[in-house]
């Protein structure tokens, strides 16, 4: 009885797909190929041929029926063999015995025929089982940094999709308060255009009408002299009796006389009025609509959470936590909300209105403190918390503060090139405190409170023109919890 031959899936392998043959055809070269390939391959060609010799094929290739039916016959064997034996990964490719040990040289499963093999010589080997445990934990140990990784990636993203919608909701919000800012700027300016126009018409109708009535009272002299002339001329031609006769009333003609029509001043337009410095007196006109403008303008993005800012950006509250994206320069610890620019020289001053509100500091922090987890970083401020006013600072001084009146505003003066920074009461004049410091660093002012129903106010002030005459920016507001 002839022995059975091993047929490997190499052999019943496509050369296209690499697979199986599924429905095999057989070309005249005698390469088999699975009928979807060839035609597959004969679409991308301009001309048949082999895909392996290059060939070419005059007709269409038939079925091969024995391949197809050795191809059947090996996968339902293959299908057996899976269900009732080891699997073909548990066996040694070299010598089809099962993998029962760990080569720790090369790093892989063998066979107890290549534990005594060349290719192992002096190696060392251990169980499967143990080497597998062993590996398992090595892998989890290494998998662990990814893990935690994949989970900073995931609240980073996170955070990204948030930014993301946020930035379209400010955006959003930002051009809807701007457009109804320029729509009042507009209409000032419509308004303005109006009136002028209708002042240079005014002017236009008044001096037109002077005009008028002098061009008429010309047309009424000229008519009378031109009469006048004409019979003055007429009786020149007469008899001598006849002139003389009618002397005496030539005379009274010819002699009467008219007052000079001349054009008086002030008669054109006055043009230096209507166009002279009209940029700058609409604009200097602007300021009644305008007068104030704000030295502190509050940043958002940097306000924690629990601050809630107004839409103009000048007021703060307390407030339910929000979803915002935790951007690097949010505070995400420290109840805080920044202004938007700081100050590195220079003098500096603004106004906070603090009314009645019971718990608020004000002041002025380092660019580098910590906006992230705990706090630290340089602080100079003023603090009123249980009915005491305290002078506090990040070097540990702390120095009680005398009021004889409640102040409802304060007002904080920087001189960052002099070192000092001093609070006072604007309505009664009377001062706080002063900090004394050498400044290095870029200093923002910053105030905080934690009621919701007595928002502190940054104050605007009186704007004016002079030349060459700068405002005061600032920026935030801040707070620890």
């Amino acid at each position: 009885m002839a022995s059975k031959v091993s047929l490997s899936e190499e052999d019943f392998s496509c050369p296209v797909c690499h697979d199986v043959f599924k429905e095999p055809v057989l070309l005249s070269c005698s390469h088999s190929f699975c009928k979807a390939c060839l035609q597959d391959w004969w679409t991308e060609k301009e001309i048949k041929e082999c895909p392996v010799c290059k060939k070419r094929q005059s007709r269409d290739a038939p079925i091969d029926l024995a391949l197809k039916n050795l191809c059947e016959a090996f996968i339902q064997e293959r299908q057996q063999r899976t269900s009732t034996g080891p699997e073909v990964d548990d066996l040694c490719s070299l010598h089809a015995e099962k993998l029962k040990l760990f080569c720790q040289e090369c790093q892989q499963p063998v066979c107890v025929v290549c534990l005594h093999s060349q290719k192992h010589a002096n190696h060392n080997f251990r169980p499967i089982d143990e080497a597998a445990e062993d590996h398992k934990e090595e892998v989890q140990k290494l998998l662990k940094p990814l893990q935690e990784k994949l989970e900073v990636f995931n609240t980073v993203k996170i955070n990204c999709d948030q930014t993301a919608e946020h930035i379209k909701l400010q955006t959003r919000d930002t051009e809807m308060q701007m457009k109804e800012q320029f729509k009042k700027l507009h209409q000032f300016l419509q308004d303005e255009e109006e009136a002028r126009i209708a002042e240079l018409r005014d002017e236009e109708q008044q001096k037109s009408q002077m005009m008028k009535e002098k061009i008429e009272g010309l047309n009424r002299d000229i008519l009378t002299l031109s009469l006048t002339i004409r019979a003055s001329e007429e009786e020149l031609k007469a008899e001598h009796m006849s002139f003389l006769q009618n002397y005496k009333t030539t005379m009274e003609r010819v002699q009467f006389t008219l007052q000079d029509q001349q054009p008086g001043s002030g008669a054109l337009i006055d043009v230096t009025k209507h166009l002279g410095n009209l940029t700058f007196r609409v604009w200097n006109k602007m300021k009644d609509i305008i007068p104030f403008f704000y030295p502190v303008i509050l940043d958002p993005n940097t306000a924690h959470p629990e601050l809630i800012l107004s839409d103009d950006l000048t007021s703060v509250r307390d407030g339910e936590e929000q979803q915002l994206p935790d951007n690097p320069e949010r505070f995400n610890q420290c109840v805080y909300v920044l202004g938007s620019e700081g100050f590195n020289s220079g003098k500096h001053g603004w106004d906070v209105e603090v009314g009645d509100n019971t718990n608020w500091q004000l002041g002025v922090l380092s660019e580098t403190f910590q906006r992230k987890g705990s706090t630290g970083g340089q602080y100079w401020k003023l603090q009123f918390s249980e009915g005491k006013y305290t002078a506090l600072s990040s070097s540990g001084s702390i120095t009680d503060v005398s009021v004889e009146q409640k102040p409802q505003r304060i007002r904080v003066k920087l001189d960052w090139n002099r070192g000092k920074l001093s609070f006072s009461d604007p309505d009664t004049n009377t001062h706080l405190h002063t900090f004394t410091h050498t400044f290095t660093d870029t200093l923002f002012p910053f105030i905080w409170t934690d009621q919701s129903n007595i928002p502190l106010r940054m104050l605007p002030w009186k704007s004016y023109v002079t030349s060459g005459s700068k405002g005061h920016q600032l920026p935030y507001t801040s707070h620890c919890k």
